[in-house]
């Protein structure tokens, strides 16, 4: 609501320092061609849901604390538990992957046609400069899936956060939830077995050493992702990557200079390299200068200009689109650069600047997060370890 009561139109989002909205125009809600918000309605219904969902808990958790039983397992036995009782907390572990697997197909099903929750999600990739769109045939080949998860993290393979089309990220989701179902009925109706006993130790102090870790897996893991990815974050709504703005500067100055009769394929700058256009390492087209080094970003804007062989110097030359030019010159003035106290943009920028991209944002508050949790869950593995 704080942020839906500050939206300005004009405006895109990454430049009002939101961090939720984004999320929710990822979904397709309120999102127009482009990833122009054309309502901001849906940003209020949500706001509103969560705003009365936490005053049903905090009314719970005051009623609990206050009036309800000493012990539950009294009036309620099934909410009732003992921390070393193995079979229960293995049922406890079952039913929250049963919720969280029924989360995950609930996105899948709302991105999918031809169901009661359709809705579409925004697809950055979709022709003439991203939009709302249904994902007709969500990837369930095995192979590509897993693929992600056994890729390389390192260099151009980029492990999970590699993923560029919305048909392998909806896929992902309906694997992720079909596997968190099976393993939620298998906890709930089996028991532990002999090696488990032995191996976890069984306390309070130690399901939360667990849960440390796991949420701190889950933040580094999206730190490098919105760091790294455009198609799961789409840029018009959390900012330009870094290659992605240092691409965009390029291409803006190509687009300028050609304008003024520069012939971009052959012109050499001050290396003797090419000043504009030059070869990658594995003899692609790629722009020249100090954006050389994120030669392989891919990114909607600039993906029509290539051809089999790197970019094409004939598409370059005759079929740049005046929304790339736009795009390109809004994302080279916006990277994801800058510090806490908000002092952003790069050295060369007057001091007007004041932009902090929520790139930056959601990367180092999630990489604190996932580090910090990662030092608890030592803390108290070894405390509970110690105790065992």
């Amino acid at each position: 609501l704080f942020e839906v009561s500050h939206f300005i139109p004009e405006k895109p989002l990454y430049e009002q320092g939101f961090i939720l909205i984004p999320h929710l125009a990822t979904l397709g809600w309120g999102v127009g061609p482009g990833g122009e918000i054309i309502n901001t309605y849906p940003y209020f219904v949500v706001g509103v849901v969560h705003l009365v969902s936490s005053a049903v808990l905090g009314f719970g958790g005051i009623y609990h604390s206050l009036i309800g039983p000493d012990t539950l397992e009294e009036s309620f036995p099934f909410f009732g538990y003992d921390w070393r009782d193995k079979n229960k907390m293995t049922s406890i572990l079952g039913i929250h992957l049963i919720f969280l697997g029924l989360g995950s197909l609930l996105f899948a099903f709302r991105a999918m046609p031809g169901n009661l929750f359709s809705y579409g999600l925004y697809d950055t990739w979709a022709p003439g400069g991203g939009d709302v769109r249904f994902i007709d045939n969500p990837t369930i080949n095995p192979f590509i899936i897993f693929g992600y998860v056994f890729k390389s993290p390192f260099g151009g393979d980029g492990w999970i956060a590699s993923i560029d089309n919305m048909e392998d990220l909806v896929g992902g989701h309906i694997w992720v939830g079909a596997l968190c179902l099976f393993g939620g009925v298998f906890h709930i109706v089996t028991k532990p077995f002999a090696w488990a006993r032995r191996a976890f130790v069984w306390s309070g102090e130690a399901y939360l050493s667990y849960s440390l870790a796991a949420l701190s897996l889950m933040g580094l893991t999206a730190s490098i992702f919105v760091w790294y990815n455009n198609t799961a974050y789409p840029s018009e709504f959390f900012g330009p990557t870094g290659p992605e703005a240092s691409q965009a500067q390029a291409f803006t100055f190509l687009v300028r200079d050609q304008r003024l009769g520069a012939n971009v394929a052959s012109a050499q700058g001050p290396t003797g390299l090419g000043k504009y256009l030059m070869r990658s390492p594995s003899g692609e087209i790629i722009f020249g200068g100090e954006t050389m080094r994120f030669w392989d970003l891919r990114a909607p804007w600039v993906e029509p200009l290539r051809g089999p062989n790197g970019l094409d110097i004939n598409k370059i030359r005759n079929d740049i689109q005046p929304w790339q030019e736009r795009r390109a010159a809004e994302y080279m003035t916006h990277a994801p650069l800058g510090s806490l106290n908000s002092v952003g943009g790069v050295a060369t920028e007057i001091n007007s600047v004041n932009y902090v991209s929520p790139r930056s944002w959601l990367t180092t508050s999630h990489f604190f997060l996932g580090f910090f949790l990662l030092v608890g869950h030592w803390w108290h593995s070894g405390r509970a370890r110690a105790a065992a």
